[in-house]
């Protein structure tokens, strides 16, 4: 643990040129005492450090002086690859070890490369949760993705939406995806299941191959061809004006309503969507829908009337 504190102290004198002991003490989570006595053990390694006293004070490398201790650890390069979502390396376990990956990268790139990496991160994020709902908790994910990576099946009770809601499965965690904020295990089967559906998880120690011809992009992408092709699976007719137009993303007609035949889940779900756009949609067809809606509006009317 002190190796791996002694390299990242280097890095960040490296990569900010000067702090001060209490700037190191935070960046590391350690005392300021300690900082003190790393610095004093990477100077009698022979790394020609130093420390300016006064306001402006702190330690510094000498100028021109540059590291070689680059090399990613197996954690960093695989948190490497989570870069552009730190939230989701820090759920995986990763989060330490994408603060480091990050420091030995910049101490690997040139001055003008740097600052043009740290433009990017001034002015681009990426936030991939929606905005309604905090993210589920999901106690499990580490143990499932520790077993993806070693290839070892589980055996996990798990809540479905479906009589029985609850069930008890061994499955062979193929893969994790990230979606919208939500985490799904793709397994053999191949089925998914959501992470933070799982109510109990045990690791076994048992080994399982991952057929060759298996993609998980590929596998998801299919996943997510079906779920589209099942989502819409009729149609609705109806009336909008210029607003429920726009809020439904269709063209609108030049003289004020405008006829549009739009694809519907289900009488049930459209009943929900359609109460959103209020007076600025009538539904035409299908008879089931619109007299479903008619129905609420009665009852809205009646209840706002008193």
């Amino acid at each position: 643990m002190r190796a791996s504190r002694l390299v990242t102290l280097l890095l960040l004198l490296q990569d900010r040129g000067r702090l001060t002991a209490r700037q190191l003490a935070q960046e590391l989570e350690v005392s300021v005492r300690t900082v003190y006595r790393d610095v004093e053990a990477l100077a009698a390694a022979g790394i020609p450090l130093y420390g300016e006293a006064g306001h402006a004070g702190g330690y510094r490398l000498v100028d021109g002086y540059r590291t070689r201790l680059t090399g990613l650890t197996a954690d960093e390069a695989q948190a490497a690859f989570l870069a552009a979502l730190p939230g989701a390396a820090a759920e995986l376990g990763l989060g330490e070890a994408l603060a480091t990956a990050r420091l030995k990268l910049r101490a690997a790139l040139p001055a003008q490369a740097r600052a043009h990496a740290d433009r990017i991160q001034e002015r681009f994020l990426l936030d991939a949760p929606g905005w309604y709902g905090d993210a589920d908790p999901t106690p499990h994910l580490t143990a499932v993705a520790g077993a993806v990576w070693a290839r070892r099946a589980v055996l996990m009770r798990y809540r479905r939406w479906r009589a029985p809601e609850e069930i008890t499965r061994r499955v062979e965690p193929y893969g994790l995806v990230l979606k919208a904020g939500r985490w799904y295990l793709v397994a053999d089967g191949p089925r998914t299941y959501r992470v933070d559906q799982i109510l109990e998880l045990t690791c076994l120690d048992e080994e399982f191959t991952v057929p060759e011809d298996f993609s998980l992009a590929a596998c998801w992408a299919a996943r997510l061809a079906d779920f589209r092709a099942r989502l819409h699976t009729g149609h609705a007719l109806v009336r909008l004006t210029p607003e429920g137009a726009r809020r439904l993303g269709v063209a609108p007609a030049d003289d004020g309503w405008t006829q549009a035949r739009v694809p519907i889940e289900s009488v049930d779900h459209a009943h929900g969507e359609f109460l959103r756009l209020g007076a600025d949609v009538e539904v035409l067809e299908p008879s089931a829908l619109r007299a479903r809606l008619a129905a609420t509006a009665r009852t809205l009317a009646a209840r706002y009337a008193q």
